[in-house]
């Protein structure tokens, strides 16, 4: 079983397996309709669509960031219909690098279910390849998706989040996004600019090659544990806009061994929504 990243040759070679099951996350920030589209138009064969706005994340609350974790049981039943249950290997992709597909790798994890890849290189090696695509829906047996109680062990709220701020906890707070974005220069999603006092940019993007897939287990370890500066894996925390790339970060470290960071599911989006929470800019 594959629990961090998975081949296009191995999927192809499983592609009609009944216990593989294939999950389309495509999705654009910029217009949330476009991942649908594109799945209509084509997708892997077998493939069922999760939308990162309803599928992969909870109602927006005041309080909340653009993408609060989704209900578990909701979430349960969706992965029951595409077919998956607790013997199954999930695969996740999409065409940006893994951003969103990322985010089923962690949402599943947090249900118990560690057997999530996703699929290295995504769409567009799959396709570059001449793999199997189709515009046809797919019927799925329907399985019970069984789950463990989630394990918030893995995520930290913004209450814990400034306790690191103001110093009472140590830890080291990886943020994903553009270093434009970190640094307060632009800000096209969210009401405020700027970053999390203390926090370190550590773009997403870059934890995969120009080809789109990840870079190696070594080259990861090297870009990581620096940053630790000697703290443990586990005081590590990941965020980003919203909780969603976030989760690139956390698989980069899983593939490079560095096991236990958790991600701040709120991210930003959530930490901006209360004014009295410092905001940092420049580098």
């Amino acid at each position: 079983m594959f629990d961090t990243l998975v081949d296009t040759s191995m999927l192809a070679a499983h592609l009609h397996d009944p216990l593989w099951v294939v999950v389309d996350c495509r999705f654009s920030l910029v217009d949330s309709a476009a991942g649908e589209r594109a799945f209509a138009d084509a997708h892997i064969s077998g493939a069922s669509y999760f939308h990162l706005d309803h599928d992969l994340a909870g109602p927006v609350t005041p309080a909340s960031g653009r993408h609060p974790l989704p209900d578990p049981a909701t979430l349960a039943a969706k992965l029951g219909r595409a077919g998956a249950d607790a013997d199954t290997q999930l695969v996740a992709y999409d065409d940006a690098m893994g951003a969103f597909a990322a985010r089923l790798w962690w949402l599943t994890r947090w249900l118990g279910h560690p057997h999530t890849a996703v699929l290295d290189g995504g769409w567009k090696r799959w396709t570059a390849e001449g793999r199997p695509v189709t515009a046809s829906v797919s019927p799925h047996r329907p399985r019970s998706f069984r789950y463990l109680p989630p394990d918030d062990r893995l995520w930290v709220n913004s209450t814990e989040i400034m306790a690191l701020v103001n110093g009472h906890r140590s830890g080291r707070l990886l943020d994903a996004r553009t270093p434009a974005r970190f640094r307060g220069e632009v800000e096209p999603l969210d009401a405020v600019a700027g970053h999390i006092p203390g926090a370190v940019n550590l773009p997403y993007d870059e934890n995969v090659e120009i080809n789109g897939r990840f870079r190696s287990p070594q080259e990861l370890r090297r870009r990581f544990e620096p940053l630790l500066a000697g703290m443990s894996v586990e005081q590590a925390v990941c965020m980003c806009g919203s909780g969603v790339t976030a989760c690139h970060n956390l698989l980069a470290m899983e593939v490079a061994g560095l096991t236990g960071a958790r991600l701040y599911a709120g991210s930003w989006s959530e930490w901006i929504c209360d004014p009295q929470r410092p905001v940092a800019r420049g580098e």
